[in-house]
């Protein structure tokens, strides 16, 4: 079998026996007014993180869910966008899309203001989306991407590309690897299947996205995820796995490249009533402004004396420069 067989039969699996606890969800789930999740749902929650920001989901948009799992976080999407096919989940394993279709079902009589209707699920994978070119507003996956070896997941992005309209979000949560994983482990495919060896590092995983077009990600959490024990996966030392939430922007990349945001901040120290730098950022005296890491090396490097540039906080959701 090849890896993606081995991993479409073990969702296959989990998706007829859940398996509580096969991903470490770091973050609060998501508290709104009226919404109740289910307890089968939260027990398939196969994420790392989470893709659905509010602030992202005004105007009831259009959201292609790539992996529905146990259809948690369609439903969360659905709060925003209530109208038929407004949610369109798509996944190559029956048995999941099945197991997603009863999980709704469920859900309905716990929230008055879900119709099935504002979900609809179809069959198909990551590298041939069936929807048409920029159609959807928003592509969401968490804990899929990160399963694909490299190759695949430059065709996964680009597809995710094609059908966003222009400006449209890339909105992802995927494991992270604090260093690169050796080969014995990404050869293991069930290991792979289960988001523990397929990670790559910031770095690679960032320039992925910029690879196929994006011209702006912003990271919305960073934070522990698993621990991959030196003795139990025969390693020199331990390794940490990170969860990594962003959302990419389907915007040209500038002349200078793109711009990534992780939180950093630049505070102008000088004499000056303001700084302006003449590529859009006006700093007064004293009051951060949110940069991302680019003009944040430009001023480090250029304005040393005058310009404080504060560490990434992993968070960000919007506002600053760019």
């Amino acid at each position: 079998m090849t890896y993606l067989e081995t991993a479409a039969n073990f969702y296959s699996e989990v998706a007829q026996t859940p398996q509580i606890g096969l991903c470490c969800v770091q973050s609060t789930p998501l508290q709104l007014p009226g919404l109740k999740i289910p307890q089968k749902m939260q027990e398939m929650n196969y994420g790392c993180g989470t893709t659905v920001h509010p602030t992202e989901l005004s105007n009831q948009p259009t959201v292609l869910y790539i992996g529905v799992g146990g259809g948690l976080e369609a439903l969360q999407f659905a709060y925003f966008s209530r109208r038929p096919s407004a949610i369109i989940a798509i996944d190559p394993v029956a048995e999941m899309r099945e197991a997603a279709k009863n999980n709704l079902e469920i859900a309905v009589p716990e929230n008055p203001w879900f119709d099935t209707s504002f979900v609809e699920i179809r069959a198909g994978d990551a590298f041939n989306l069936p929807v048409a070119d920029a159609s959807v507003d928003i592509v969401a996956q968490n804990c899929l991407f990160n399963i694909f070896e490299p190759a695949d997941l430059t065709r996964a992005l680009t597809e995710a590309y094609r059908v966003l309209k222009p400006g449209g979000r890339l909105q992802m949560s995927d494991p992270i690897s604090t260093r690169p994983i050796p080969a014995h482990l990404q050869q293991d495919e069930r290991l792979r299947a289960m988001c523990l060896s397929g990670a790559l590092t910031y770095e690679q995983y960032i320039q992925k996205i910029i690879n196929v077009g994006f011209g702006q990600v912003e990271i919305r959490a960073r934070r522990p995820y698993r621990l991959l024990n030196a003795q139990t996966y025969n390693l020199s030392e331990h390794l940490l796995l990170e969860s990594l939430d962003s959302v990419s922007f389907k915007v040209p990349i500038p002349s200078d490249g793109a711009c990534i945001f992780t939180g950093k901040t630049a505070i102008y120290a000088g004499a000056d009533n303001y700084f302006d730098d003449g590529d859009g950022h006006i700093l007064q005296p004293g009051i951060p402004l949110s940069v991302c890491d680019k003009t944040a090396a430009k001023f480090a490097k250029n304005m040393s004396e005058k310009m404080i540039i504060t560490d990434s906080t992993w968070h960000y959701d919007g506002g600053g420069c760019c």
